[in-house]
């Protein structure tokens, strides 16, 4: 029951499906342009950026000082479940001395830096990942303090570089049978608020372990056996949301949220607006999808929660293809059409090969060439891509903890580190990359040819995965007329190519494991949409358009047909303010000087105004198999009273049972809302309770709670 906003027209990123016609006329020949270094786009804007993922505790000791003593510490790294002395000094150190900058990393994605806990179990080891926080507010010793990581942010933003958090909203740290370790305990400047033993507040769910059987089950329930945050109680969301405040005070310019599909999906829209309205910044979540997965919940959650995902679906299908070979580029394909098609915003994304809940890319004893060949196509698809540490040095390793060895080297002369120097730096020069669409060219079960194109910026890559050398004929480009380098420089066996005046490449012999980039960064002389960031706010907030064409003097930029206040304006990006609409979905487009209208990002999210959460609770609500029960009501949050935009389906099993429904809901704060519960089937049909509308006034500040009974 969501309102498809995918109305993108090409050039929005979204990835054209399908083979397109002849390049353009250009008697020249071009040469691979050289990639520089820009200036970092909005906070809200990744697409050019290429992120590194550092488990803080195994990159660089830079601060013995800081190192834990005693058992929570082995000191050569030998026990993986224990701190190895990794700190934010360290990550410092890096980027001074080049390491980063020279790979061509724009963002650092670290570990969740709040004080965890710090005793040790016998079995699950100690909190050095950073996952057990118990003070949301307060730094980790082991990492640093709070003077150590505003220099962090500070160097990073020095050298170009955007920082990342991990932030854990959903649990504080386990609570063990054997009491080894802290018992979830939560707190709040520095005194102790709960834990999951001790809670009369009822801070935490306490309906046991989740058994993964229904999204409710996932939600309601602890994962594993970590102490699970009741967000509904306005203790903890208050908590939760002061604490990310602050965080976003030291100029961090993006979050990574853990375990989103374990939160109340519409509770996790009031935190997106809060950090929208307090410091905008790039958001992803965490919604786990193992291999040959998919789930529509995943992408639902991407289009309405007002953040983007860590892109399993991408990240376990290229494993498939490169690393299991148990699946080709025709599957791989599917997968691009699939995400194309389901997210708004296929862009926004976060694609990778590897990270710290898997087991490593590059297998022991295996061929590394596999790992940079994928990594050639991660850097060169849709998507902002993650690089998890370690995997330019060809690290390997099983599950947790096998997977989060120790950096072995910072040698910056490896195929892999080569090839993410190279390619890096081309997001940033070729907006193809950043915003194109995926076009394909050429494919069988071995060979991949694709094709970027944005305005008239244009990157094709040819990948043979195979030890078989394959001729290749009958590719079409959108690159115009002339001859193109390898962008790698030969890196992965690539090679010069011809484009004919009709767009034609010759025949061709792509030898086994080589990876080709031909690339053409043009001039975009109309204005073209690449990228809109965030896709959710109330009117004055402040929203980020990127692309090209846009030229120099302002134009405007219209919400419907509502003209948006301009902040700034340049020729690639515009910084505007949300106007004063009502609360709805409004497509955007940019006029330039001249009059020239740009393509249309549709469904921009316009919420009424800050957004609490209320728990909708309906008793006496009995159901034919097969329906569901859903609530609709007069603001936009509730779906105007369109009952194909109704909130729901609710729940009925774990904190409440059947006959009684509910479901937590973002609704306007301090708002007086109209609303109806209705059932609705498979197939449909409607059924409305009787009776009059209900009424509710929302709290100002602070989450909520309705219950009543259903009006037969």
């Amino acid at each position: 029951m969501k309102l498809n906003r995918r109305n993108l027209l090409k050039g929005i990123g979204l990835g054209t499906i399908g083979v397109t016609g002849t390049g353009a006329n250009a008697e020249l020949t071009y040469a691979t342009q050289t990639a520089t270094t820009e200036s970092p786009r909005a906070a809200v804007d990744f697409t050019d950026d290429v992120i590194y993922q550092i488990i803080t505790d195994r990159f660089e000791d830079g601060d013995e000082s800081n190192n834990p003593s005693g058992d929570l510490y082995s000191e050569d790294c030998s026990n993986l479940r224990k701190y190895c002395g990794g700190d934010w000094q360290g990550v410092i150190d890096r980027i001074e001395e080049g390491y980063l900058t020279n790979m061509g990393i724009s963002a650092i994605w670290i570990s969740p830096p709040f004080e965890n806990i710090t005793e040790v179990d016998s079995d699950s080891g100690t909190s050095y990942h950073g996952y057990w926080a118990r003070d949301f507010q307060g730094p980790n010793p082991y990492f640093g303090n709070m003077e150590t990581f505003q220099t962090l942010v500070d160097t990073a933003h020095e050298n170009g570089i955007k920082v990342v958090i991990d932030f854990v909203p959903n649990h504080t740290s386990p609570s063990t049978d054997g009491g080894e370790l802290e018992d979830g305990v939560l707190y709040d400047d520095d005194e102790v608020v709960a834990s999951y033993s001790n809670d009369p507040e009822d801070y935490f769910h306490h309906n046991g372990g989740t058994d993964y059987s229904s999204y409710e089950d996932q939600i309601y329930r602890n994962l594993y056996n970590l102490a699970d945050f009741d967000q509904q109680e306005a203790y903890i969301d208050q908590y939760l949301k002061d604490a990310i405040r602050q965080w976003l005070d030291t100029g961090i310019d993006g979050l990574r949220v853990d375990a989103v599909a374990h939160m109340a999906p519409k509770w996790q829209k009031t935190l997106m607006d809060t950090i929208y309205d307090h410091q905008p910044v790039f958001t992803f979540g965490e919604w786990f999808l193992g291999a040959d997965e998919s789930n529509q919940r995943y992408y639902e959650f991407s289009n309405d929660s007002g953040m983007s995902l860590l892109d399993f679906r991408f990240g376990q299908e290229i494993r498939q293809v490169l690393r299991e070979f148990d699946d080709d580029w025709n599957d791989f394909w599917d997968m691009l059409q699939e995400t194309a098609s389901e997210h708004d915003q296929v862009v926004d994304q976060v694609p990778f090969i590897d990270n710290h809940d898997m087991e490593r890319f590059t297998t022991s004893g295996g061929d590394t060439r596999n790992t940079d060949m994928a990594l050639a196509v991660l850097l060169t698809s849709r998507g902002t891509p993650a690089v998890y540490y370690g995997t330019e040095q060809y690290l390997t390793g099983g599950n947790d903890p096998d997977n989060r060895k120790p950096m072995p080297s910072f040698n910056t002369t490896t195929t892999a580190y080569e090839v993410i120097q190279t390619l890096a730096p081309l997001r940033k020069s070729n907006a193809a990359l950043a915003f194109g669409d995926t076009e394909q060219r050429w494919m069988n079960s071995d060979v991949f040819v694709y094709e970027r194109e944005f305005g008239d910026n244009v990157v094709l890559v040819a990948i043979n995965r195979s030890l078989n050398r394959y001729d290749v004929s009958g590719v079409y480009t959108a690159l115009p007329q002339g001859t193109y380098s390898d962008a790698l420089g030969g890196l992965l066996s690539g090679f010069d190519t011809v484009v004919n005046a009709d767009g034609s490449i010759d025949e061709f012999s792509l030898g086994p494991q080589t990876v080709c980039v031909w690339e053409y960064s043009g001039t975009t002389t109309e204005p073209t949409l690449g990228h809109v960031g965030p896709t959710m706010g109330q009117p004055g907030h402040t929203v980020t358009i990127s692309g090209e064409g846009f030229g120099d003097t302002a134009g405007s930029v219209q919400f419907g047909s509502t003209d948006a206040t301009v902040v700034s304006w340049s020729d690639a990006q515009i910084e505007i303010d949300v106007p004063s609409v009502s609360g709805g979905y409004y497509d955007v487009h940019v006029v330039d000087d001249n009059g020239t209208e740009s393509n249309v990002f549709g469904g921009y999210e316009v919420l009424s105004g800050d957004q609490v959460s209320v728990r909708f609770i309906v008793d006496e609500a009995e159901t034919e198999p097969g329906e569901n029960v859903y609530i609709v009501g007069d603001v936009h949050e509730l779906g105007e009273w369109d009952t194909d935009r109704a909130v729901g389906p609710f729940f009925n099993e774990v904190v409440y049972e059947y006959p009684a429904w509910y479901y937590d809901v973002n609704v306007p704060a301090g708002t007086t809302v109209a609303f109806k519960f209705v059932k609705i089937d498979e197939s449909g049909e409607v059924t409305w309770e009787s009776g009059s509308n209900r009424q509710y006034t929302a709290p100002t500040n602070s989450t909520g709670e309705y219950v009543g009974d259903w009006q037969a």
